[in-house]
């Protein structure tokens, strides 16, 4: 058996546009409700969910029967959760708070085994089919999409640094902290935010690195994917159940008499 090719990072690599859903509900039952919705990727996020590796699995689980890459967003570069996470098989990792190029080194060191890295070796386990891959330890490098969050104004301003680490496939903003380290905390489409990133993003595109983000506004989303930006993720599974249920509530209340 060989290594199944990761379509997320061989479309980013050649240019085409990605997109998204972010996904927080932590489970798997729930994954599978979105897996064939027709998105290119997915986030399954540990940083602001109640997530563990036992929910990852099943959020991977349920996303393996579907065309979604489904990569993992960890709640810090910790090379001890990068390696179980890598070990489950995530075929993609974003992390988050990347404040330096030293940070993203590490980042790029915990995904890959020594000497090129730090991750530890295991025999079997669901990566590599436990055991049935038999090209694994020397693809896996070349399909694990390995990510970086940029989400402060100074990490942001130092982007061309950031382009210039070896083994990062792509370069994430997160609006929302922007946002808040600009004193606009909650105002992610807020025009000094976009101010900042854009010229940032532009600089990456121009270096060929492939540029993300997530917005929850879909013609934000269509606006910044037309621009250049590869893989723009355009809501959130949590959002889209809130919104829908408080619409739902509202559209059939209305309609209800007093009397």
């Amino acid at each position: 058996m060989k290594h199944p090719e990761n379509t997320f990072l061989t479309a980013i690599r050649a240019g085409k546009k990605q997109l998204g859903l972010w996904v927080s509900l932590s489970d798997g039952y729930a994954a599978e409700v979105v897996a064939h919705a027709g998105y290119d990727w997915a986030m399954l996020d540990m940083e602001h969910a109640p997530s563990d590796m036992k929910s990852v699995l099943g959020q991977l689980q349920a996303f393996s029967g579907s065309d979604t890459t489904a990569m993992v967003r960890p709640d810090w570069n910790d090379a001890v959760k990068v390696k179980r996470l890598m070990d489950l098989g995530a075929p993609g990792l974003l992390f988050p708070m990347v404040q330096s190029p030293e940070e993203a080194r590490a980042a790029v060191a915990a995904c890959r085994y020594p000497p090129r890295g730090v991750r530890g070796v295991a025999g079997l386990n669901r990566a590599n089919q436990f055991g049935r891959v038999e090209d694994y330890n020397t693809e896996v490098e070349n399909q694990t999409a390995i990510l970086i969050q940029l989400e402060t104004r100074a990490a942001v301003e130092n982007a061309a640094a950031f382009a210039e680490v070896e083994g990062i496939d792509g370069i994430f903003f997160g609006p929302a902290d922007i946002a808040a380290d600009m004193d606009h905390l909650g105002q992610t489409l807020h025009a000094e935010v976009w101010e900042v990133i854009r010229p940032a993003a532009k600089l990456l595109m121009d270096k060929g690195i492939p540029v993300g983000t997530l917005v929850t506004d879909p013609d934000f989303a269509a606006e910044l994917l037309n621009e250049g930006f590869t893989f723009v993720a355009c809501g959130t599974d949590v959002g889209l159940l809130a919104k829908g249920a408080d619409a739902l509530r509202a559209q059939v209340r209305d309609k209800i008499s007093e009397t």
